[in-house]
């Protein structure tokens, strides 16, 4: 199952056999019901000292519901895609030029999400987790992205990384949301709900 630059690091596998029990116990299904588009994000763990995590910040498009956002890299299902775990990987290479498909190990699988908010579509979005050797890169690689982030797991862990952010919302109010702070970057809304699966089943 592992690569020789993955064999080394212990807490890969530690975590795939996590991921299993929780795909075991859960039932993890990739598409849930109702849902009428499907999205995968890919949550890229680099073999570090504290295992990093690659995020991505969504450049600013007026059409993009997530523009500027801190996000996983990931997007949209295309219909040549055979899997959701090939449009992760198809994402993550166009978006960040890491070929996961290459370079990486599946770890698994967590829990597909569905946005909380009526304003933005109706779809469900499955994170699949992979493990890269300690030199991997990313880089922009797309106009929709504005720069690349490698974080600590240890660092999200931190309680100096955990606070709140205020959205405004369509009545004009503005809303708190609970987020991790990266590089004074809120990270918030379903990127926040994926890395906190992550930090639950990575103990």
């Amino acid at each position: 199952m592992f690569s020789h630059t993955q064999e080394t690091d212990s807490r890969f596998k530690a975590l795939a056999k996590a991921l299993s029990l929780c795909l075991s116990k859960e039932n993890i299904s990739p598409v849930m019901p109702g849902a009428q588009f499907q999205a995968a994000v890919s949550v890229v763990l680099r073999s570090a000292e504290g295992l990093d995590l690659l995020l991505i910040k969504r450049a600013h498009f007026d059409r993009d519901p997530w523009s500027g956002h801190m996000a996983l890299p990931g997007g949209h299902r295309d219909p040549k895609d055979m899997d959701l775990k090939h449009t992760a990987i198809r994402e993550t290479m166009e978006e960040t030029a890491l070929d996961l498909g290459q370079d990486a190990q599946h770890l698994g699988q967590l829990k597909a999400l569905e946005p909380n908010s009526v304003r933005l579509p109706k779809l469900t979005i499955t994170p699949f987790v992979f493990g890269v050797g300690r030199h991997a890169q990313a880089s922009v690689a797309s106009p929709e992205i504005d720069q690349v982030f490698w974080v600590s797991l240890d660092e999200l862990r931190g309680r100096d990384s955990e606070s709140y952010v205020e959205i405004p919302m369509p009545d004009g109010h503005e809303q708190e949301f609970p987020c991790y702070l990266v590089e004074d970057e809120p990270v918030w809304g379903l990127t926040y709900r994926i890395i906190s699966q992550l930090l639950e089943v990575h103990t």
